[in-house]
C-alpha cells in the first residue's frame, strides 16, 4: 500500500519533445543521405518512410507510458520484467537465422522485412525494475550500514547477472556492455558506499586492463577464447587500434567513418553532399554523415541538443523529488549516455565497433522504440508530477 501526494498537473515537458523532435528530424535527413548514397539494393523512400513509421510508434508509445503514475511503475514492474525476460529467452529459440549469418548475433527476432531486438525494450524495463530493487531495500534499510549496503549490492547483482547471461547468449557484447553501464549508474546513485565500490570499481578497471592487454597478444586471444570472446570481436579491436592498418577488410568501415567526417571540416559538405562511401552507415556509423555533410559545427549542435535533453531529464527529476522516480531517470541517463558515447567514440576511432545505434538518430525500429520507453517514462514524471512512500510494505518484496 502506498501512501500517496498528488499534485497531479497534467503538464507535457515540451523541451523533452522539442529536442526530440530535433534528433528524429536530423535522424530521417541522415538515414536519407546514408541510403542515397552508400546503401545498393535499397529503396531509400521506403526505408526513411519506415524509420519516420517507427518515430510514430515511439510518439504513441510515449503516450501510452505517461497514464502510468509512479505507483502504478512500481505494481507493473515485476511483470514488465518478466515480460522482457521471457522475450529475452524466445529469442534464443527462434532468433533470425539469416541475421545470425550476417552478424554473428542471435538477438532478433525477424517476420518478412520487420525486424524485432527484445534486447533493446529490455533495457527500460530492467531500469524499472531495477529502480524499484534500489527504493525498496533503502525504504527497509533507511541507515546506510556496511552490511545493508553489501546486501543491496547482491541484490542488484542478483537481478543483472541473469540478464547479462541472455545478452551474452545472443552473442551480443555492445548492448551487456550498455546493461553494465546502466547497472554502473543506478549503483552508484543508490547511496552505497564508497568503502564498497571503491574496490570494486579498482578491480573492474583492473580486469578491463588486463583483458586489453590480453587481446592486443595472440596468446592472450586464445585465453579469450576460452571465455566466449568471437573472432570478429578481435577484428574490431584491430582496426580500432590501428585504424589504417587493414583498410580493405576489417578496418575499412572505420577508416571510411574517419575520412567521411574528417572531410566534412568545420562546416560540412552540404546535405546530401557526399564523397565517401561508408558501409550501411544508415544505422550504427549515422555519425559519419552528420560529420561529413554539416561539419564540426553541425556534430557539436547534435552533442548539444543530447546535452539539453540531458540536462531536461535531471531538471524533471529535480522538480519532482521521488526517489523512484530519480532511480529510473538515472538509469535512462546512463542508457543514453553510454549509447552516445559508443557510437560517436567508433564513429571517430576513439573506441573499438561494438554496433551500438545513436539514440533517435540511427535507423532502426526497436532502438526507437526502446529510447521512446525511456523518454515515455521520464516524461510520466513531469506529467503526474507526483510522489510516494511506502507506508506498507505487505505485498511489495
Amino acid at each position: 500500500m502506498f501512501k500517496r501526494f498528488f499534485n497531479a498537473k497534467g503538464e507535457i515537458d515540451w523541451s523533452i519533445v522539442f529536442v526530440v523532435l530535433m534528433l528524429a528530424i536530423i535522424g530521417l535527413a541522415s538515414i536519407y543521405v546514408a541510403a542515397t548514397h552508400d546503401a545498393t539494393g535499397i529503396n531509400v523512400k521506403l526505408m526513411v518512410a519506415m524509420q519516420f513509421i517507427y518515430y510514430v510508434l515511439g510518439v504513441v508509445v510515449v503516450i501510452f507510458i505517461m497514464q502510468f503514475d509512479s505507483e502504478q511503475l512500481w505494481r507493473l514492474a515485476p511483470y514488465i520484467f518478466g515480460i522482457g525476460v521471457f522475450l529475452m529467452v524466445t529469442v534464443l529459440i527462434f532468433y533470425s537465422r539469416a541475421y545470425a549469418a550476417q552478424t554473428g548475433g542471435k538477438s532478433w527476432f525477424a517476420l518478412g522485412p520487420l525486424t524485432f531486438q527484445p534486447s533493446e525494450v529490455m533495457k527500460p524495463a530492467f531500469i524499472v525494475m531495477l529502480a524499484r530493487v534500489i527504493a525498496k531495500h533503502n525504504y527497509d534499510y533507511p541507515e546506510h550500514t556496511i552490511k545493508s549496503d553489501e546486501r543491496l549490492l547482491l541484490k542488484i547483482i542478483a537481478w543483472t547477472i541473469p540478464i547479462v547471461i541472455l545478452v551474452l547468449a545472443q552473442h551480443d557484447f555492445g548492448t551487456m556492455l550498455v546493461f553494465l553501464a546502466i547497472v554502473f549508474g543506478m549503483t552508484i546513485v543508490s547511496g552505497i558506499s564508497w568503502k564498497i565500490l571503491g574496490p570494486i570499481f579498482m578491480v573492474a578497471a583492473t580486469i578491463g586492463t588486463v583483458t586489453l592487454l590480453l587481446v592486443t597478444q595472440t596468446w592472450g586471444r586464445h585465453i579469450l577464447e576460452q571465455f566466449g570472446f568471437q573472432a570478429y570481436q578481435f577484428s574490431r579491436v584491430d582496426s580500432w587500434l590501428d585504424p589504417q592498418g587493414d583498410t580493405s577488410n576489417a578496418g575499412y568501415q572505420l577508416w571510411q567513418s574517419i575520412k567521411a567526417i574528417g572531410s566534412g571540416g568545420l562546416t560540412g559538405t552540404g546535405f546530401d553532399v557526399s564523397h565517401v562511401n561508408v558501409p550501411v552507415r544508415e544505422s550504427d556509423m549515422i555519425f559519419s554523415v552528420i560529420g561529413e555533410n554539416f561539419g564540426f559545427i553541425g556534430s557539436v549542435l547534435v552533442l548539444a541538443l543530447y546535452f539539453l535533453l540531458i540536462y531536461q531529464i535531471f531538471q524533471v527529476v529535480y522538480d519532482t523529488s521521488n526517489q523512484f522516480y530519480a532511480y529510473i531517470a538515472a538509469g535512462v541517463v546512463m542508457m543514453l549516455l553510454f549509447h552516445i558515447f559508443e557510437n560517436i567514440g567508433m564513429n571517430i576511432g576513439l573506441v573499438p565497433l561494438t554496433g551500438i545505434p545513436l539514440p533517435f538518430i540511427s535507423q532502426g525500429g526497436s532502438a526507437i522504440i526502446g529510447n521512446m520507453i525511456g523518454i515515455g517514462l521520464i516524461m510520466s514524471m513531469r506529467y503526474h508530477n507526483q510522489s510516494f512512500t511506502l507506508s506498507n510494505r505487505q505485498g511489495f518484496a
